[in-house]
């Protein structure tokens, strides 16, 4: 992980599927749930749904706050 990898997951929105245009850092849990059991795309976008995804499974999404409030 980079440092600017916070920033895009408030940036970066998802391209496609149901939450098409939702940033990465505001998709449900259970929809990156889901990527985790079957698999994340092999691209930019998968390897910040992927991390997005550890930060949530670990109860680590306070560490976004003070990125959302810039």
């Amino acid at each position: 992980m980079k440092p600017e990898d916070l920033e895009r997951l408030l940036t970066v929105e998802m391209p496609f599927g149901k939450y098409k245009g939702t940033p990465i850092a505001d998709l449900p849990g259970n929809y990156l749930n889901w990527f985790a059991r079957e698999g994340f795309p092999k691209s930019e976008v998968g390897r910040l749904l992927q991390l997005m995804h550890e930060i949530d499974h670990n109860g680590l999404s306070d560490l976004l706050t003070p990125l959302r409030r810039r």
